[in-house]
Parts: structure tokens; C-alpha cells; sequence
């Protein structure tokens, strides 16, 4: 996620105490963002026992592409639906919709916070993918840490138990699926967001409407609403995250989407009754430990890459 760019030419930089009191703003933005997108988690976990993950994405996604038809309006529906390098367009949102997809489906079946700790290998993932799909350099520290952080994955997973099964298999394959996404996403930073987010929803409501007929269930007028609203709500902590970015640097607001954990764990219990098993627990300490050192010796690096 980009983040930030130079002062405007004539303008006065924030004096300090307004650069303390926007960084607090963004640390409230992506905390806000992170506790919508868990939110949705947990309305897409209590949907997909009644309704097909079909039927979720195609409903979702329709409410999705009506919020964010005023963006494609103003930046032109020619450019958004005509983007350069269509090939690695479409291998983008293959990526994405396959990813939230197994998302849906591994819910049906594992406690939130199961799935969540498995997600949350996603940026492991992507340094794992770094050097061969990006030709970035990965030093042994990280790639200590990457091996750190798929350990935890195999706590979480809990292999001498029967837990250890197709749901969770789905779950990791998703992860692994959301890293390809974000490195997708990477080779495609010069395509604006609303074209990637609207081709993103477009994959998802066309695969939805695919599957849907097959095991159609006509919703309730609330259902019905409620299935709008995953997309409405995804939609809105987008907006809140990408805000936080804007607000203060990714230092700063990023090691905050780790939150997303806790909020499982307390959401899933409260609703679902579901009560994290020890294995999980540590299995997503240890996930974050390593997610979170990768993060930060990559800042490092940036930071002394920019001092020469």
C-alpha cells in the first residue's frame, strides 16, 4: 500500500503537535478499519450456514459495485473498464476471487479465529514470493523469520488432530492465494484503486453469479440485506485503512491490522460460541511475532536505502 508523498509546494509541514494528533487519527482509522473487516467476517461466517459462498459473492458483490459507482463515474467507466496489461488484470482478480472464496467456505467450517490466524500468513507469504515472482532481495533474517511464521501456521493447524483437514487446507491455500493477490497487486501500482477494486468486485460477481443458481436459497428481506452489507462494509474498512495510510505512515498504522486476532477471538465467542483451542493461540503469536519483524526490518532496509 502506498503511503504518503512529499509536502505541497508553498505549504508549511504540520508542526508537531499536528503531526502527533494525525497519526493518532490514523491509528483510529485503521483500528476502525480492521474491526469493520472483522465484523464482516463474522456476518459472512453466519451467512454462508444458510446461503451458498456462490450466492454470498454474487449478492455481495452487487451492493459492492453500486457504492463504488460514483467513483467509476467520476473517473470515467471507459478508463476503468479498458486497464493496461489486461493479462495481469485478470490474473489478479483469478487471485482475488479464489481468495475470498476459500475464505468463505473454510469459514463455514472452522471457528473465525482459526481462519484468521491462517490469514494472517499472508504477508509471510509474500516475502517467502518476493525474491522469485519480484526479484527483491531477501536477507537471511527475514527468511529466518518467514520460517518462524510458517511454524506457527503448523501449531495453529494442529497436526496430530483431526482439525488438521480439508477446511484448514483451504485456509492456508487462501492465505497463500492473498499473497499472490497483493504481489499482483504490486506489478499493477501504477493502475489506479478504483480500477483495481472494481475489477476485483466484478471477478467476484461473476463467479457468484456462476455458482448461485446451483444451490440457490432465496433470501429473507433481512438475509437480503445482510448479504448487501458484506459488501457495504468491506467496501467502507477499505476506505478506513487506505485513510490511515494517508494520515500516517505505514510504520506507524500497519502493525495495528493485527488487532484483527483479537477481535476474532472476542467476536467468535460472543456470537458463535467458539472458544480458541491453546494450539491457536500460540500458533498466532507466533504468526505475528514473525509478521511483525518482517515488517519492520523492512522498513529498516528502506530506511538505509534512502540514506545513501
Amino acid at each position: 500500500m502506498a503511503v504518503g508523498g512529499a509536502p505541497v509546494e508553498g505549504v508549511r509541514p504540520p508542526v508537531a503537535e499536528d503531526a502527533s494528533a494525525t497519526a493518532g487519527l490514523g491509528i483510529l482509522m485503521m483500528l476502525l478499519g480492521i474491526f469493520l473487516f472483522v465484523c464482516n467476517d463474522v456476518m459472512g461466517k453466519w451467512l454462508v450456514a444458510t446461503y451458498s459462498v456462490g450466492q454470498v459473492l454474487l449478492i455481495r458483490s452487487l451492493f459492492a459495485l453500486l457504492l463504488l459507482a460514483p467513483a467509476i463515474l467520476r473517473e470515467g467507466v471507459g478508463r476503468v473498464l479498458a486497464p493496461a496489461r489486461p493479462g495481469m488484470q485478470l490474473l489478479r482478480i483469478v487471485f482475488s476471487t479464489a481468495e475470498v472464496a476459500a475464505f468463505y467456505w473454510a469459514v463455514a467450517y472452522l471457528p473465525l479465529a482459526d481462519v484468521v490466524t491462517f490469514y494472517l500468513s499472508g504477508p509471510i507469504w509474500v516475502t517467502a514470493l518476493a525474491g522469485p515472482l519480484l526479484g527483491e532481495k531477501v536477507g537471511w533474517r527475514r527468511w529466518s523469520a518467514v520460517l518462524v511464521g510458517f511454524a506457527g501456521v503448523v501449531i495453529a493447524m494442529r497436526p496430530s488432530e483431526a482439525a488438521f483437514g480439508l477446511p484448514a487446507l483451504v485456509a492456508v491455500s487462501g492465505s497463500l492465494l492473498f499473497a499472490l493477490l497483493m504481489i499482483t497487486t504490486r506489478k499493477l501500482r501504477d493502475t489506479s484503486g478504483t480500477t483495481l477494486v472494481t475489477w476485483q468486485v466484478l471477478g467476484a460477481l461473476i463467479f457468484g453469479a456462476v455458482l448461485a443458481p446451483v444451490h440457490w436459497v432465496t433470501p429473507t428481506p433481512r438475509d437480503f440485506l445482510l448479504l448487501g452489507m458484506l459488501g457495504v462494509v468491506a467496501t467502507v474498512a477499505h476506505i478506513c485503512v487506505n485513510k490511515a495510510l494517508k494520515l500516517a505512515s505505514a510504520a506507524v498504522v500497519v502493525p495495528y491490522q493485527y488487532t484483527q486476532i483479537a477481535w476474532a477471538v472476542l467476536l467468535g465467542w460472543i456470537v458463535f460460541g467458539d472458544i480458541p483451542e491453546a494450539a491457536v493461540f500460540v500458533g498466532s503469536s507466533v504468526i505475528v511475532a514473525a509478521g511483525l519483524y518482517i515488517f519492520l526490518r523492512e522498513q529498516q532496509i528502506a530506511r538505509q536505502a534512502r540514506r545513501r
